[in-house]
C-alpha cells in the first residue's frame, strides 16, 4: 500500500470528518463552481474555499491541484501524519508548501479513488513508465456496460488504480484483481482499504496470474492501443502488436468462466483496407464456443489516433514517434481504429450466437442492462424453436416510433423509406418494408403470431404458410434488438 495500514484508517478518517466526497465538495463548492472545475476551470472554486478550513484545503490541494501551507495541509489530514503523507507519497513538497502527490478522487457517493496526477495537470513532466490511470473516459466507459447482477466470483483483469474492481465489490462475494505493474497493485491496494473492500489482489500479465481459476464475471480495461508492439507506458501498450490482445482475451475466455460467465472488456480493432472490420473481430470468437457481442462506439483515423495518444503521454512533440507508428500503420493497411466493448458469455450450447456490429448513437444508460437483456433475450430464443415462435404473442416496445421519407410526384407522397426507431435504451433504428410495418405495427399482444400472421397473407393475398416461413427469423432479428417483445403467458 502507499500508507500503512493505519495510516488509511487516519486518511478516511480525516477525509469523512471534512466531508471531502463528491457531495460534499458539490455542496460547499455550489453548482458554478463545481461546474467550472470539470472543465478545469477552478477559479470560482479557488473562491469558494479561500478560508482554507479542511474541507476547503483538501478541495483545493486534491481537486485544483494547489500548493498549500503545509500546516493547513497538516490540519486537513489530521489525523494521517503529514510525515506518512509525504513518505506514501500522497503529498509532496513545492515550492513554499505541500501539493498533491496523487489523484485522490472522491467517487461516487462516499468512495476515494486513488491514481496518479494526469498528465494535464503537470505539462511538461514526463510520465512514470507505470503511470497509473485515474477514472477517464475509457473507465467510465467500462463501468456503464458492466452487467451488474450479483454474482459469486468476479475478475478485474488489468486493475490500474483499482476502480473497475470498488465497482465488482458491490455485487460479487469475492473479487480478484490482477495487474502487471507492481506500482499499479499498490494504488489498487490503498483504493480498496480506504474504501473497506477486501481484494485478492495479484501480480502478472494478464491471465496469467489467475491460470486454472474460474470466475463468474471478468471484466478488463486492458492496454488495448494498437501499434507496432513497442512499451513505453503500460497502462496504454500491451507488448502486442496491432489489435492482438482483443483476440488473445477472446481466446483465454473460455477458460475463465464458470458455466453461465460473463466476461466483458473493452479493445481497439483495425480497419484494415480490403478488409471488413466485423469479420475480423468476429474471427476472435471463433472456436470459442461463447455468445459474443461486440459493439463498436467510435472510430478514428490513424493520424487523430496517434495524436490522442503521443498527447495521452505528453509525447505530442516526439515527430520520430509519430512517423514510427503511423509507418507502422501504413505498412499494415490501417485505415481506421475502431473502439469498442466486447461481451462474451460461455452459455453451454453448441451454436453460439456471434453479432459484431456498429452502435454509434447515443444510448440510454446504464449500458450494462442493455446488454444484459440482449443476452436474456438471446437464450429466450434459442429455447424456442419455429413452431413455438409462431404460437407466442408480441407486443411492440413502448415509444416505438415510425420515421418515413417521401418524395412528391403528380399523384402527391411516396413513401421511399420507412424506418422503425426506439427511443430508448439502445435506440436502435431498423429499415422496413411494408409487410414487417404490418407486423409490427398489429403486435398488440393480443393474438399470437400465427394468427397475426393468417390475416397478414389474407390481406396481402399470400400464402400463410409462406409467409410463417418467411416470419420466423424476421421476428427474431426483432425480438433480439428489443423492437417487440414476448408476451409471458
Amino acid at each position: 500500500m502507499l500508507l500503512s495500514p493505519a495510516g488509511v484508517e487516519a486518511l478516511r478518517t480525516a477525509l469523512t470528518r471534512a466531508d471531502f466526497t463528491s457531495n460534499g465538495i458539490a455542496g460547499r463548492l455550489g453548482a458554478q463552481a463545481t461546474g467550472g472545475v470539470a472543465r478545469n476551470d477552478f477559479r470560482a472554486a479557488l473562491r469558494a474555499t479561500e478560508d482554507r478550513d479542511p474541507l476547503a484545503t483538501l478541495i483545493r490541494v486534491f481537486i485544483c491541484d494547489q500548493t498549500e501551507p503545509e500546516a493547513a495541509v497538516a490540519a486537513a489530514l489530521a489525523p494521517l501524519a503529514v510525515e506518512e503523507a509525504l513518505a506514501g507519497g500522497l503529498v509532496e513538497r513545492y515550492g513554499d508548501g505541500l501539493r498533491a502527490g496523487v489523484d485522490l478522487e472522491p467517487y461516487g457517493d462516499d468512495w476515494w479513488v486513488l491514481a496518479d496526477v494526469p498528465a494535464s495537470a503537470r505539462p511538461g513532466k514526463p510520465l512514470h513508465a507505470e503511470h497509473v490511470l485515474g477514472i477517464g473516459g475509457a473507465t467510465q466507459t467500462l463501468i456503464g456496460a458492466t452487467v451488474r447482477r450479483p454474482v459469486e466470483t468476479a475478475l478485474d483483469l488489468g486493475t490500474g488504480s483499482g476502480v473497475q474492481a470498488l465497482h465488482l465489490g458491490t455485487h460479487a462475494r469475492r473479487v480478484t484483481a490482477t495487474d502487471v505493474s507492481e506500482r499499479a497493485l499498490r494504488f489498487a491496494t490503498t483504493t480498496a482499504a480506504l474504501n473497506g473492500q477486501d481484494w485478492d489482489l495479484l501480480r502478472g500479465d494478464l491471465v496469467a496470474p489467475v491460470a486454472g481459476r474460474r470466475f463468474d464475471l471478468v471484466v478488463s480495461n486492458p492496454p488495448f492501443v494498437v501499434g507496432p508492439g513497442t512499451t513505453t507506458h503500460v497502462y496504454r501498450d500491451s507488448g502486442r502488436a496491432g489489435d492482438a490482445i482483443g483476440a488473445e482475451l477472446a481466446a483465454a475466455a473460455p477458460h475463465l468462466l464458470t458455466e453461465g460467465g460473463t466476461m466483458q472488456y473493452l479493445a481497439n480493432w483495425v480497419h484494415v483496407t480490403g478488409e471488413e472490420w466485423d469479420e475480423r473481430v468476429a474471427g476472435w470468437f471463433a472456436g470459442t464456443g461463447l455468445d459474443a457481442w461486440a459493439i463498436q462506439r467510435e472510430v478514428a483515423d490513424p493520424m487523430a489516433y496517434v495524436n490522442l495518444w503521443l498527447t495521452d503521454v505528453g509525447e505530442a512533440a516526439d515527430p520520430q514517434r509519430m512517423a514510427a507508428w503511423l509507418d507502422w500503420f501504413d505498412a499494415h493497411k490501417v485505415e481506421a481504429i475502431g473502439f469498442g466493448i466486447v461481451s462474451l458469455r460461455r452459455a453451454g450450447h453448441d451454436e453460439p450466437v456471434v453479432r459484431v456490429e456498429d452502435l454509434r448513437q447515443r444510448v440510454e444508460p446504464p449500458m450494462g442492462d442493455h446488454i444484459a437483456a440482449w443476452f436474456d433475450r438471446q437464450d429466450w430464443l434459442r429455447a424456442r424453436d419455429i413452431e413455438t415462435l409462431l404460437a407466442a404473442r408480441y407486443r411492440a416496445a413502448t415509444g416505438l416510433q415510425l420515421r418515413q421519407e417521401a418524395t412528391m410526384g403528380d399523384e402527391g407522397w411516396a413513401v421511399d423509406r420507412q424506418v422503425l426507431a426506439m427511443p430508448h435504451g439502445l435506440r436502435w433504428s431498423e429499415e422496413i418494408d411494408p409487410l414487417v410495418l404490418a407486423l409490427v405495427g398489429g403486435a398488440d399482444g393480443r393474438l399470437p403470431l400465427r394468427d397475426q400472421l393468417a390475416l397478414l397473407a389474407a390481406a396481402h393475398d399470400v400464402a400463410p404458410e409462406e409467409l410463417a416461413e418467411a416470419a420466423g427469423p424476421i421476428v427474431a432479428h426483432l425480438v433480439e434488438r428489443g423492437i417487440v417483445e414476448p408476451v409471458a403467458d
